[in-house]
């Protein structure tokens, strides 16, 4: 997600750019193959039944359901390759001089799967219906429930509470459109209006069928059937069983075991997922910044590359969004320092005769382990740390948002402004380390509300240095999403983060 959108009539909208006809920019594999029409894509994708939701709206933290949903429903914008955000339900914006009020033209011949046209009270409805959810704030940050209307059928003006030159950006991932009025029980019935439609759904599995009249484009496959696995290596092993055609997102380890296969394609999307240790600064044993910093230098951030993600990935830096053109590469690269970690931990205080939790889950592949090998490398600093793992329902209800220490990752690596705005603002209700600065929020407010984008670049690289600074994450590295798929898949995506369930252009082989 990133560099916004349109800035004026001369920019409303590129649509998705680069490649050829016959492979679009962001997709992998099919080079001058032209497109075969028909065929079932069987993929396998991470999640547990415990976790499934069918709300497009509803906290989505399986991999299976944000796939079905992001086949089933559209959002405004997309994320692209250049620019980074790119129209899809919404066909053009256009902001307001002072970036407050913004305009979204609906695609022409947008319709909901029953047939019946996708109107502006629809989208009004939806973004209503997303912003009163208890993560809504964060979900449409600047935009009161109460600011956002309808001009005519087909235009949705976004008022902000202040200048927003990011704002298209930020509409990229959980904007779903459903119609308007649709009830809770409703939802089951998937009313989405993206380019397949639900066929059955049972405990987290789905069969999607093709959206013959996608206002979008050619949809080359038959259908999808959607199989949730709970673990990475399972899913694998599917793959190379031929059970499945695709394992999603399946991790380095997996990868690595069928790098020696030449029947299995390997897709790599590098920045792809972060998986930072998260330090709560709001209270607790690591509220003190040089706490954080001792923490952040005792960590030997090229061992957990290769050791966590077997090299499929790249040393960070503490600051999230590596994938943004406006990354700050220039700040210096944090190194091991053991004596430096333990000279700021005598000076805070801190007590290392204590042993400390760090909460993890099993989500994600690397995961668990990446807190496991923290635990091990901190030790050197005198710090005690005992990994607690916990099920998904019980790690995102009671230690997210308010433990002292514990892991945390996130797929859409595109944008420093987005990472900002739901993560590190006082007033976001995800802000995972309860991290309060005033001198972050203004140079927030700054720069996104900056129109030229050389100054706003430039803005940016000073919200970059006050997080490296003062948050309270370490981000050690970054994981490259690999992709498993059989020989006759083509047309994959390979965009990073959300870009990574776009599989409308995918197509199979006779």
């Amino acid at each position: 997600m990133w560099a916004g959108g349109a800035l004026g009539a001369t920019a409303l909208l590129a649509a998705c750019g680069g490649g050829s006809d016959d492979e679009p920019a962001g997709s992998a594999g099919g080079g001058s193959e032209k497109p075969r029409r028909g065929g079932t894509l069987r993929v396998g994708a991470l999640g547990r039944a415990g976790a499934v939701t069918r709300d497009p709206h509803g906290t989505q933290s399986n991999e299976s359901d944000y796939l079905v949903l992001s086949l089933v429903y559209d959002t405004l914008t997309v994320p692209g390759a250049k620019p980074n955000t790119e129209p899809r339900l919404a066909a053009s914006w256009q902001p307001s001089a002072d970036l407050r009020t913004w305009k979204f033209k609906i695609a022409q011949g947008a319709t909901f799967h029953d047939g019946s046209p996708v109107t502006a009270k629809d989208v009004v409805f939806s973004l209503k219906r997303l912003r009163a959810t208890p993560s809504g704030a964060s979900r449409l940050p600047g935009i009161q429930a109460k600011n956002i209307t309808a001009e005519g059928d087909a235009t949705v003006v976004l008022v902000s509470d202040y200048a927003n030159a990011e704002l298209p950006l930020l509409t990229r991932l959980t904007t779903f459109v459903i119609p308007d009025g649709t009830t809770d029980k409703d939802i089951a019935k998937a009313p989405g209006t993206g380019p397949f439609k639900l066929d059955w759904y049972r405990s987290g599995n789905a069969r999607l069928v093709r959206n013959e009249k996608w206002y979008g484009g050619d949809v080359h496959l038959d259908a999808i059937e959607v199989k949730i696995f709970e673990n990475p290596q399972a899913m694998a092993n599917a793959l190379l069983a031929g059970q499945i055609d695709l394992a999603s997102n399946v991790g380095a380890i997996a990868a690595r075991t069928a790098a020696s296969r030449k029947d299995v394609q390997t897709v790599r999307r590098p920045n792809d997922m972060a998986m930072p240790i998260v330090m709560r600064t709001a209270g607790g044993p690591f509220a003190d910044p040089r706490v954080r910093e001792a923490l952040r230098l005792a960590v030997d951030r090229e061992a957990m590359v290769k050791q966590v993600l077997s090299g499929y990935g790249t040393v960070a830096n503490d600051i999230l969004g590596t994938g943004d053109p406006a990354y700050d590469r220039s700040v210096p690269q944090r190194t091991r320092d053991l004596a430096r970690a333990k000279k700021l931990l005598s000076e805070a205080g801190f007590d290392t005769s204590k042993t400390y939790e760090l909460r993890t889950t099993e989500d994600i592949s690397g995961l668990a382990e990446s807190a496991t090998l923290f635990a091990t490398q901190v030790r050197e600093a005198g710090v005690k740390v005992k990994v607690v793992k916990q099920e998904s329902a019980t790690f995102w209800d009671k230690t997210w948002l308010k433990g002292d220490l514990y892991t945390t990752y996130w797929g859409t690596n595109d944008s420093v402004v987005f990472f900002a705005s739901k993560t590190m603002v006082s007033s976001s209700a995800t802000n995972e380390a309860g991290w309060k600065s005033t001198e972050f929020d203004t140079a927030y407010q700054k720069a996104i509300g900056t129109a030229d984008e050389a100054r706003r670049a430039q803005l940016l690289k000073k919200l970059q240095q006050i997080e490296y600074e003062g948050s309270g994450y370490l981000l050690w590295g970054m994981a490259d999403g690999i992709d498993l798929a059989g020989p006759k898949v083509r047309g994959l995506p390979t965009l990073p983060g959300y870009g990574r369930v776009q599989l409308e252009g995918a197509w199979l082989t006779s």
